[in-house]
């Protein structure tokens, strides 16, 4: 018996790949990204899904919102969804951080390095994966639809494919992309694993 989770990517916003937004408050999809979310929302009507849950973040909710209404349902905010916290990083130009010899020290040991007054990306897997294990036992062969950021969902799918978060570069999670994967109830681990973008 498996329960089906959908790692949802928020849309696009105007920042993407210029800012590292981490928790700044405010930063809603650009035009882009509120296609992409109708996209996504056309992807999933239809489906059956338990559960739609967001992060916090207004980027994640306003992806996540498209989605709950074409599946009746509201979503809710759980906090182990949340974006890295990256502290002092918190809204700086990645040009900017490409100078600072802490930002290249992070991208190297993502295992080890923690962000100026933020958490490890391992602390940011911890809890994803705990909640994604919580809900391998509590919904059993249903599914459910969580809306995240790129490096929380690369340390998830890291952690089912029994990779260390230093090969993170490994996986692509591209904005609103859905990444697949199949829990077991009884015992939580990656069974199967695939990924889709909206176009």
């Amino acid at each position: 018996m498996f329960t089906t989770v959908f790692l949802v990517r928020h849309a696009s916003h105007a920042l993407v790949d210029h800012v590292l937004v981490g928790r700044m408050a405010g930063v809603r999809l650009s035009d882009e990204g509120r296609r992409e979310a109708a996209g996504l929302a056309a992807w999933f009507a239809g489906r059956s899904v338990a559960v739609v849950q967001s992060s916090p973040r207004r980027r994640a909710r306003e992806t996540a919102e498209p989605i709950a209404a074409a599946l009746r349902t509201t979503v809710e905010i759980v906090p182990a969804l949340d974006e890295i916290e990256f502290g002092q990083w918190t809204g700086c130009r990645f040009d900017d951080l490409a100078r600072d010899p802490r930002w290249q020290v992070w991208n190297a040991a993502r295992g080890t390095a923690r962000p100026p007054g933020g958490e490890t990306m391992v602390e940011a897997q911890a809890r994803l994966i705990g909640h994604i294990e919580h809900l391998g036992r509590t919904l059993g062969r249903r599914r459910a639809v969580l809306v995240s950021h790129c490096d929380v969902i690369k340390a998830a799918l890291l952690h089912v494919l029994g990779r260390p978060v230093d090969a993170y570069g490994e996986i692509e999670v591209a904005p609103a992309s859905v990444s697949t994967i199949e829990i077991g109830s009884s015992r939580p681990g990656l069974a199967a694993a695939s990924e889709w973008r909206a176009s």
